[in-house]
């Protein structure tokens, strides 16, 4: 039962925000790190993070019965109800409020409800309904960094717009190869994601400019003097390297090469992530 109610948590998308925000923090940090503040910031997070999900997918149990990968979810085969879903997701996203409030900032807790927010309350229902859910989503998606950059600071400044740009650039491929290669689960479940409602081609020609997108304003951080070159290398090859995995399969040919184009995509996406995160830490203290 506990693992149940861990797995409701989500914990893949915790981890991986949990990167993202240590990405900005260090950053904000310049190699001058409260290491009790960073503990503090992370784990509040984390528990607001983890908390959203659970109350995403205790309102999406009707959807999650339809697609494959999210029917065996414990709000869908009744090992948690609904209720007790409820509850322990409200739990833990007051218990991470609470955690931000006393030991960060009022810019860093607000951050944080932004993507509490554009999360549960816009982009869950929004998905029933509306191709544009992704973008809403990735707002939610782009958010973490920005509290680790202000839970430092105090403050929200150009240098944190430009994280929250480079992070919602990068979602929007990523979650656009996942609506390529999973294009039939939501069609079965009625969820008007791109692929479904516009084709393939139309996902993959956003992928390809979201990754544009991504590439200039990874390297706005440097131009504007935020990071040094040693970052910008690592993000530029980065972003060229997808960009052309993009380019060398975007062929127009049937939906299972699409699926497999995709899939690259994605798995890409996160090494990409990952290398940006550890590169965006030493950014402003590497040449």
């Amino acid at each position: 039962m506990l693992k149940s109610y861990y797995q409701l948590a989500k914990p893949g998308i915790i981890y991986g925000n949990a990167i993202t925000a240590a990405a900005g923090f260090f950053l904000a940090s310049k190699g001058r790190v409260d290491w009790l503040l960073f503990i503090e910031m992370l784990g509040g997070l984390s528990l607001v993070i983890g908390g959203s999900c659970v109350l995403n997918n205790y309102i999406d149990s009707d959807i999650d019965d339809k697609m494959e990968r999210t029917k065996g979810r414990a709000t869908v085969t009744g090992e948690i109800s609904k209720k007790a879903a409820l509850i322990y997701g409200i739990c833990l996203l007051l218990l991470g409020v609470l955690i931000l409030f006393i030991h960060t900032n009022p810019i860093a807790l607000c951050a944080a409800l932004i993507g509490v927010v554009s999360y549960v309350a816009l982009y869950t229902p929004m998905k029933r309904v509306s191709v544009h859910s992704t973008l809403v989503g990735g707002i939610a998606g782009a958010v973490p960094p920005v509290v680790g950059y202000c839970a430092v600071t105090g403050r929200f400044d150009l240098e944190a717009l430009i994280l929250f740009l480079i992070l919602l650039f990068w979602q929007m491929p990523h979650f656009y190869a996942i609506a390529i290669y999973r294009r039939d689960e939501y069609a079965a479940a009625s969820v008007p994601v791109l692929s479904v409602k516009r084709g393939n081609r139309a996902a993959k020609i956003q992928i390809m400019l979201y990754i544009v997108g991504f590439i200039i304003a990874s390297a706005l951080l440097t131009m504007l003097g935020f990071a040094g070159y040693t970052y910008l290398s690592v993000a530029l090859l980065l972003g060229l390297i997808w960009l052309g995995l993009g380019i060398y399969r975007f062929r127009f040919v049937n939906e299972a090469e699409d699926a497999k184009w995709a899939r690259k995509m994605f798995f890409f996406s996160l090494i990409v992530i990952i290398l940006l995160s550890v590169a965006l830490s030493f950014g402003a203290v590497l040449p």
